[in-house]
């Protein structure tokens, strides 16, 4: 019945991806882990895989809709890759386990990734929910300050483990402007990059099973096609609100784990 579960999970992962343009990444882990089984670092390069192939799939049909920013999505990608990159490789490696001590108490290395992981999905939560009173202005951005906040969002990506939908979604609508729904379809491009190139990594120091993530991500791939069929009929301010109120939740569940369990 569990692993009946986890099956039905991999469809919800993908109509996540299709309404919200993020979030997939925050529930494969917990699904592979907790119903499926699997073991935290196996899961964490399935997930990349899951996500990245879901997300191409989702590509191809915004494009169709023209609401992907191709140009936009490269300037995102290759500056949070190298984020991505480096931080994976050197900063995650550097910090200590525990990472500090007080008293009884001690701070793990994991459970501080999870709270920080945690804190920043509640900040983005917040940030989209609040009302923009007044139009934006289309004012001309310093293209350096723009890559340094990218390449931030990449460390941030990193450090966290996750696909970056509830980062990099806030980040296209006030850095390029985008509309709710163009930063959806743009999200899923960069997310595609992040995640595919990130599996690559996985693929020399993990034993794959193929017929298992074909499958899984095949439903995922499902489930994405349901989550594109179903946005059409909700509007902006609506898909905003969906999307903030979902990682408003996971954040407090997360927080709870970690802190209370």
């Amino acid at each position: 019945m569990i692993e009946f579960l986890g099956y039905i999970g991999a469809l919800i992962i993908g109509i996540v991806l299709g309404i919200t343009g993020g979030g997939g990444s925050i529930l494969t882990v917990p699904i592979l882990v907790y119903l499926l089984g699997l073991h935290p670092i196996t899961a964490t390069a399935y997930s990349l895989f899951i996500v990245g192939t879901t997300s191409a799939f989702g590509t191809i049909q915004n494009f169709k809709k023209d609401l992907v920013a191709p140009k936009t999505a490269l300037q995102f990608a290759i500056p949070s890759v190298i984020g991505v990159y480096l931080t994976r490789k050197f900063i995650v490696p550097a910090i200590p386990d525990p990472l500090f001590y007080f008293a009884s108490l001690q701070l793990s290395k994991g459970t501080f990734l999870m709270l920080l992981f945690a804190m920043v999905m509640l900040l983005a939560a917040i940030s989209m929910l609040k009302e923009t009173k007044e139009p934006l202005v289309n004012t001309p951005k310093n293209k350096y300050l723009v890559i340094f906040q990218l390449f931030l969002v990449g460390i941030l990506i990193g450090l966290i483990g996750a696909g970056g939908g509830f980062l990099i979604i806030p980040a296209l609508m006030t850095l390029a402007q985008l509309t709710i729904r163009k930063a959806i379809g743009t999200s899923l491009l960069i997310i595609t990059i992040n995640s595919l190139i990130g599996f690559l990594g996985d693929v020399q120091t993990i034993t794959i099973d193929w017929s298992f993530l074909l499958g899984f991500t095949s439903l995922s791939v499902i489930g994405i096609f349901i989550g594109l069929f179903a946005q059409k009929y909700l509007n902006e301010k609506l898909l905003k609100k969906i999307f903030s109120y979902f990682v408003f939740v996971m954040s407090i569940l997360i927080l709870y784990r970690e802190l209370f369990s």
